[in-house]
């Protein structure tokens, strides 16, 4: 949610804005603006809408600057509007602040403020936290950098905060709690970024900043300090990450890019660590609590959204492998329910972005109760990868479309291989078993290849249901997740309703709904529960309801109950998920495309939650 970046040094600051604006737009927005700081003074430019907007809306201004913030906005405190997009000036003029998070305790401090006589020109919390800054640097007589301390110190809730001061006119004031910040480290200049994508084709060196930390940057120096104000080595690190990696190579938009990359992002994932010839599994994070793990009475999962739905899958993985207890639990519950956590139990914390701040505070809450924290994270350095104790990066490269495609199957991947390890390790399961789940796991980046191939035929049924106002998805055992998963898709995409039950679950109620209007997708690949699934097909027909399974090939029952099939390969029931969701997504995408909706940045939606 909302993207920050910033720069000083000696290039015009605006382009640089502007494209690494551009390339945070997958953050989720509704507003843009930039600050921008030269001889003359702050110049600030802000719009409601898109970055396109905002550049045609300034075609002709002074834009000479070598020092500049920008923002892209994601509403919290007011609607979006010119006046509550960011960045925001003090009362004075001679600050400008841009700020991702939110204050909780603003109101209080706006009554202090409207008080001492200060006027505000937008409904945002961002203004109020500017003003109290400039009001605590007025009456102390301090720099900017000490009122930015001390205000901090009195702020409950989570910031990245941006400033310019017309009186230091080389020098951005950043500080960072709870929400992602990252500065690049150039030759005489430097980047700042909500992540690395502003930064990458000027500098691969980079530092995280952490909760806390304040940086005072300018184009040839960086300080950090804690707000303590003590001075913090900044630990500098290299980017393993390319251009092209965050550029859409030929395809019409980001989210079929993905989906496409996923032959390969899930080779990469087991590429160093899955030995299917030897029978080994590598992971130096888990290794190291192994013991801890094997001896858990519990594993508790947590996870928001897309992530949650692979704990689900993964639920069901370790308890037939482990034979652990596992709860699975969406972080935004379990940080306010004050859940039962005994020293010793594993909380297994999954997220794309690792910034995700309802899992953030949950595992904080975890690890202070003496819990194992592990991390299944996307993201290099994120903040949950920081706080975890240990655990696995996915690998599965940056993931610029909102809804979340190759990260879910690579954390299939991640957590299928814990689990296997484990149960391996914990001697629950056979060594038969064992070395035929390795091998069939190596294999599902060639399935996945396979599936892909079908995606014309998966394009055809989309033109044919695009303009169903409903859908119904049901899965049994591992696929019951992946219905929750494609029904997600296609809300998020597409717009349309859907729901993900449970398919045994479908005379409790949902059957009511179906008539021949409602299309129903069967996720009804063979397992365990194939039959089981196929009589609820039967009833769905019955019922005069339109059938659209994902089926394994050769499955001439399912076809002949259907009146659309996606196709994908046989493969053991614990590893189909990451085949049987492929068709979901491309289902999810080519309506969306369709209907003409922006399948990349769907309306109301942000990449990364860093607010409740």
């Amino acid at each position: 949610m909302c993207g920050i970046v910033g720069y000083t040094g000696p290039r015009e600051a605006y382009p640089i804005i502007i494209k690494g604006l551009k390339r945070l737009e997958y953050r989720g927005y509704d507003s843009t603006g930039v600050a921008l700081q030269s001889s003359t003074g702050l110049k600030v430019y802000k719009k409601k809408g898109k970055v396109a907007e905002l550049e045609e809306s300034i075609v002709g201004k002074d834009l000479h600057a070598n020092v500049g913030i920008g923002h892209t906005r994601w509403a919290t405190h007011g609607e979006p509007s010119d006046r509550n997009a960011h960045p925001h000036q003090s009362a004075s003029g001679k600050l400008a602040m841009i700020h991702n998070g939110i204050i909780e305790n603003y109101t209080q401090l706006k009554k202090e403020l409207v008080s001492k006589g200060y006027e505000f020109s937008s409904d945002t919390d961002t203004e109020v936290l500017l003003n109290f800054i400039e009001e605590i640097k007025k009456n102390n007589e301090c720099s900017l950098e000490e009122a930015v301390r001390v205000a901090l110190k009195r702020v409950t809730g989570a910031y990245v905060i941006l400033l310019l001061d017309e009186d230091n006119p080389d020098t951005i004031i950043a500080a960072r709690k709870g929400s992602p910040l990252v500065i690049g480290v150039g030759k005489g200049e430097h980047f700042l970024g909500s992540d690395a994508s502003p930064m990458l084709e000027y500098t691969k060196e980079v530092v995280y900043v952490n909760d806390y930390e304040l940086a005072i940057i300018k184009p040839d120096e960086l300080i950090l300090k804690n707000l303590g104000n003590e001075k913090i080595t900044p630990y500098v690190q290299k980017l393993d990450l390319e251009l092209a990696a965050i550029e859409k190579g030929g395809y019409e938009h980001f989210m079929l890019k993905e989906i496409f990359e996923q032959p390969q992002t899930i080779f990469d994932c087991l590429r160093g660590r899955l030995d299917a010839e030897a029978g080994t599994i590598t992971m130096s994070g888990i290794q190291q609590y192994a013991d801890q793990i094997i001896n858990a009475n519990r594993i508790v999962m947590v996870a928001c959204g897309t992530s949650w739905h692979a704990g689900l899958i993964a639920e069901y993985i370790f308890e037939e492998l482990c034979r652990i207890n596992v709860e699975v639990e969406y972080a935004s519950e379990f940080r306010y329910r004050n859940p039962v956590i005994n020293k010793g139990d594993v909380i297994i914390a999954i997220s794309q972005s690792g910034e995700t701040a309802d899992t953030l505070v949950a595992i904080d809450n975890a690890k202070e109760k003496g819990a194992i924290i592990l991390g299944v994270v996307n993201v290099v350095g994120s903040s949950i990868a920081r706080t975890s104790h240990g655990g696995a990066y996915t690998h599965a490269g940056p993931e610029i479309g909102v809804a979340s495609t190759k990260a879910f199957t690579a954390q299939l991947a991640v957590l299928t291989m814990i689990a296997l390890k484990v149960g391996y390790m914990k001697g629950t399961i056979s060594q038969e078993r064992y070395m035929h789940l390795l091998k069939e796991l190596n294999e599902i980046p060639e399935k996945v290849a396979w599936t892909l191939k079908q995606s014309d035929a998966v394009k055809a049924i989309a033109e044919k249901y695009k303009d169903a106002r409903d859908f119904l998805y049901l899965g049994r055992g591992y696929n019951f997740p992946v219905a929750l998963e494609g029904a997600l898709k296609l809300k998020e995409i597409s717009y349309i309703h859907a729901e993900g039950y449970p398919a045994a679950e479908m005379k409790h109620g949902p059957i009511a709904l179906v008539d021949k209007d409602l299309p129903v997708v069967f996720v009804a690949t063979k397992d365990t529960y194939h039959e089981k699934v196929v009589s609820n097909m039967q009833e769905i027909k019955a019922r005069k309801g339109m059938v659209i399974s994902v089926i394994t090939e050769g499955d001439e029952v399912s076809t002949e109950l259907s009146n659309d099939v996606m196709i994908v390969p046989e493969a053991d029931e614990i590893l189909a998920p990451m085949l049987s969701v492929i068709p979901l997504q491309l289902l999810s995408y080519y309506i969306g495309v369709a209907k003409g909706c922006d399948v990349d940045k769907p309306r109301n939606l942000a990449k990364s939650v860093t607010v409740e």
